[in-house]
Order: C-alpha cells, then structure tokens, then sequence
C-alpha cells in the first residue's frame, strides 16, 4: 500500500465529499490566526507558559488556542497580541 501525502489524501477526500471542501475553508482564517500567533510567540522566545503568565491565564488556556480547541474571544485576542509585541487587525471584505 502506498503512502499518500496529506495534501493528496485532502484533495482525494474533497473530490468525495464537497460538503467537507466547505467546512474545511471555512476554517482557513481560524488556522492562519492560530498559525500567526504561534509563529509570533516563537519570534518573541515565549513559551505557552511564558504568554500564559503574561495573559494572567493557565498555560492550558494559551495549549487549547494552538490546538484549535479554544474559541477566544475578541478581547483575548487583543490581549494575547499585546503580550506579543504585536497589534490585531480584523478585516471583513466582501467575497467578490
């Protein structure tokens, strides 16, 4: 049996399931945030625990955010990108 890669094992589970395509973007802008504040909590030489204190919140709080599992609100955000030297900016466009 051949190993597929993630990216082909997607491709073949959107062509099966179009519903699934869908959910899946919608999600885009919740992964690049998560991925951004990673990224940024790296360059700052944080650890979890180091942002958490920060934050005045557990390292839990900071593992479950990463992790997908955590739905912040807008308030935290702020607060997390101010404890990383950072500034939040949200934008809605329109889709076309």
């Amino acid at each position: 049996m051949k190993m597929k890669s993630l990216t082909q094992f997607k491709e073949e589970a959107f062509r099966k399931d179009p519903k699934l395509k869908e959910a899946y973007d919608d999600l885009e802008p919740e992964f690049k945030l998560i991925s951004l504040m990673i990224r940024r909590r790296i360059e700052q030489k944080l650890t979890q625990k180091q942002l958490a204190k920060q934050l005045g919140t557990k390292q839990s709080a900071i593992s479950r955010f990463e992790s997908g599992s955590y739905n912040p609100t807008l308030e935290w955000m702020r607060n997390m990108a101010r404890a990383l030297d950072a500034e939040l900016k949200v934008s809605i466009v329109g889709k076309r």
